[in-house]
């Protein structure tokens, strides 16, 4: 877990994670220089890393059982932001199953009087995408924007994605800088 914080933080806290476990995940490192690039700005940017949680494969069965409690402790860090960055590996022209199986449970109701919607609904969140292809994760991104539509999120209209993703030079640290501070300024707008 990461933090990066402004002396004079605002209101703006921002949950980032992304939707890879690999250790040295690209997706990981851009999250990382985002957070780097908007510390200037008067927000609180905490980087999650879902090997933190432990967080199953999502199954009724173990929901009725009761959400996990590492698993609860995600879901309350996302309901709890007021905005959320995700970072998107692509794979096989989609975002990963890991990204789809932790929406899947941040999704789910902690009591009866929460909607589905309620840890992501009316909340700014920008996506970026990493990989070692041409295509830097577009695919992906284009398919993980309409599952959070579907989850009510004011979803940025603006996004990155880093091709060769092996090779982060400063056009392509410039390009990250560029968006973090526009999601930033979206996320002002909209808080």
């Amino acid at each position: 877990m990461t933090y990066v914080e402004n002396k004079d933080m605002g209101n703006l806290r921002i949950v980032a994670f992304a939707g890879s476990l690999r250790k040295e995940s690209y997706n990981k490192k851009i999250l990382e220089i985002i957070a780097e690039k908007v510390a200037g700005y008067d927000v609180e940017i905490k980087i999650l890393d879902l090997n933190d949680y432990e967080i199953p494969l999502f199954n009724q069965d173990i929901e009725d059982e009761g959400m996990p409690l590492k698993t609860k402790e995600f879901k309350k860090e996302i309901h709890n932001a007021n905005a959320i960055l995700i970072a998107s590996p692509e794979y096989n022209g989609s975002f990963s199953g890991v990204l789809k199986n932790v929406i899947d449970w941040v999704s789910r109701k902690l009591n009866p009087n929460e909607s589905m919607y309620e840890a992501f609904a009316k909340k700014p969140v920008g996506l970026v995408a990493a990989s070692p292809g041409g295509l830097g994760g577009i695919r992906g991104i284009i398919q993980l924007r309409g599952v959070m539509f579907d989850l009510k999120a004011a979803v940025m209209p603006e996004y990155a994605s880093i091709s060769e993703a092996y090779n982060i030079d400063e056009t392509k640290i410039a390009k990250l800088e560029a968006f973090g501070g526009n999601y930033i300024e979206f996320c002002k707008k909209l808080i």
